[in-house]
């Protein structure tokens, strides 16, 4: 079965980065919508970074900041976080889509598969 694994969180200060990786095991995502998703206790789920066959999307928060890459040889997506800040707490999902491209919104409903999370705590 399709298995979606976070790793690489943990806590920071403000202005250092993490690299969090998504490990995907059961299928290959590499032609399809993958993207990272945060989500603060209470609040709803929002995409920060997506990608798809040559293109990515980055909200307005993280962009400049963040970078999503994929490697499709090692079957892993990641995110490069540099210059974090205090805001940027929160659980972070990578998910995966079957579809070919990442549709407009980003909304939790497009992903097929998601992983378990994994915390992001930066300190000012």
């Amino acid at each position: 079965q399709v298995q979606l694994v976070e790793s690489g969180g943990g806590s920071v200060q403000a202005g250092g980065s993490l690299r969090l990786s998504c490990a995907v095991s059961g299928y290959s995502f590499s032609s399809n919508c993958m993207a990272w998703f945060r989500q603060a206790s209470g609040k709803e789920r929002e995409a920060v970074a997506a990608i798809w066959p040559g293109s990515t999307y980055y909200s307005d928060s993280v962009k400049g900041r963040f970078a999503i890459s994929q490697d499709n040889a090692k079957n892993t997506m990641s995110l490069q976080m540099n210059s974090l800040k205090p805001e940027d707490t929160d659980m972070y999902y990578c998910a995966a889509s079957y579809r070919t491209f990442c549709p407009y919104g980003l909304r939790t409903g497009t992903f097929n598969y998601w992983g378990q999370g994994t915390q992001v705590t930066v300190s000012s």
